[in-house]
């Protein structure tokens, strides 16, 4: 079992790694990470993927295990651009404790304001350069300014299909270790739908696991439930023609996979839709299905696909 705080009530804390070996990354990203262990000069880094997949963890980890003095700032609570100034120049100016590089995590960066605080940054990367290194996060690479990309070294945690195999097996064995060590039984159907439903997001995972092990069991009854509800409210928004909330139900699961929300309104479409809405619902959802390969950014596609089923659907 791997180093825990047992001083955090929550759980994704609780269990967060605390090394780069503890991390559950496909091999040839932990081979990555490891050569900055070693690495004579620490550099900047954007590290891109999907949210939960590990980059604030890794990051973290990195830090604790070069001694490096770490301040962490989440640029999707905190945009203000004067607080990051005043936040990052009182960090970056003054010399670590340690002799190492400070390092400034920005956790993600790509909901920061392209047009201001990402150019602020890229100035605070030129004028902090021989006492601080920056490390940014991104769900959607996409979004960071190119002038910023070119200064850091870009790691994509995307996976193959044959390391996702290997990555959920992984994730199935950490969150059976977390079970027994909580003292929480458990069906294995239960746990497996857990994981399928939310993977890749590990983070997700360890959430949903801690609120439905509160009475100290998992049960099935209870994953399907939570699927169920949440899919029902997204097609009481659709029904309403309800915009706001329809996104707003997006953001909150940008975690699931596109497939996973898209194969959730097919099994229980016949239950929502009229009848004679099933088949262009069905052409609707091909369609996406088929956008979802190649676009840049996977929200838009998925808030245009709902968008279009809210239009043109007749509800039940």
């Amino acid at each position: 079992m791997m180093e825990t705080r047992p001083d955090h009530f929550l759980w994704v804390e609780k269990y967060r790694p605390q090394s780069i070996d503890d991390c559950i990354l496909p091999p040839r990203l932990k081979a990555v990470f490891k050569e900055q262990l070693n690495a004579e000069v620490f550099q900047n880094m954007l590290l891109q993927a999907p949210p939960g997949t590990g980059k604030t963890t890794v990051a973290k980890a990195l830090c604790k295990q070069l001694g490096l003095d770490l301040l962490v700032i989440n640029s999707s609570e905190d945009r203000n651009i004067d607080t990051l100034r005043t936040t990052i120049r009182s960090f970056a100016s003054t010399i670590s404790m340690t002799g190492g590089f400070k390092v400034v995590l920005l956790d993600e960066f790509d909901y920061s304001n392209a047009q201001s605080t990402q150019p602020a940054l890229r100035n605070f990367m030129e004028e902090f350069s021989k006492n601080c290194r920056f490390i940014m996060t991104a769900n959607q690479g996409n979004r960071i300014l190119p002038a910023l990309k070119s200064r850091c070294v870009t790691i994509d945690f995307s996976m193959t299909k044959a390391e996702k195999r290997d990555i959920i097996m992984s994730i199935d064995k950490r969150v059976k270790e977390i079970l027994a060590a909580e003292n929480v039984t458990y069906s294995a159907a239960a746990l497996q739908a857990l994981v399928m439903k939310f993977f890749p997001d590990f983070r997700k995972i360890i959430q949903e696991l801690q609120r439905m092990s509160l009475s100290g069991n998992l049960t099935e009854s209870a994953v399907a439930s939570m699927t169920e509800d949440s899919v029902s409210v997204l097609f009481t928004y659709l029904k309403d023609k309800d915009f706001s909330k329809m996104r707003k139900w997006v953001v909150d699961n940008l975690d699931s996979d596109f497939t996973v929300v898209q194969r959730a309104l097919y099994d229980r479409m016949l239950k929502h839709v009229a009848p004679e809405s099933i088949p262009p619902l069905c052409l609707i959802l091909a369609e996406y299905d088929y956008k979802n390969s190649f676009v840049a950014d996977k929200e838009i596609n998925l808030v245009a696909m709902l968008t279009q089923v809210m239009i043109d659907a007749e509800f039940l």
